[in-house]
């Protein structure tokens, strides 16, 4: 069975992370008749090491249990840094959003193509972000 790889901090959980987290369920069923879906969660700690302003609302084990509790997803793993991390998951697909493209991403893509591991872009949501939900609710 293949298994499919997203990550993100998922500490707004909201209609977009959800409907990402169909989107590779659906895309699993449509082009492989069904797989695997992997969803890490970035470490709350390794977030404030690098961003200590960060406004943080859940603890890394609510963002857990609200992602185990979504239909769509199979597993959840932590990380911390993804272009390190990704060589230590179990998967054959890693799905990337057109804004996840900082440096650590663009080497954990390569690392993905030098490494057999088939990578997607999917589409985000419009008119919904964490940012814009942050901004909005929490002062």
């Amino acid at each position: 069975m293949k298994k499919i790889l997203t990550v993100g901090v998922f500490d707004m959980l909201h209609l977009g992370h959800v409907a990402l987290f169909k989107k590779l369920f659906d895309y699993m069923l449509n082009i492989y008749g069904g797989g695997y879906v992997v969803v890490a969660v970035q470490d709350n700690n390794y977030i404030l090491k690098y961003k200590p302003d960060s406004k943080i609302v859940y603890s890394l084990d609510e963002k857990i249990f609200m992602l185990e509790s979504i239909k769509y997803i199979n597993e959840v793993v932590i990380y911390k840094n993804v272009d390190e991390d990704i060589k230590t998951f179990d998967f054959d697909i890693f799905a990337v959003g057109p804004d996840q493209n900082h440096a650590g991403f663009q080497k954990a893509i390569q690392w993905c193509h030098e490494n057999g591991r088939e990578v997607v872009v999917m589409p985000r949501t419009e008119g919904i972000s964490s940012t814009q939900l942050k901004d909005q609710y929490i002062k």
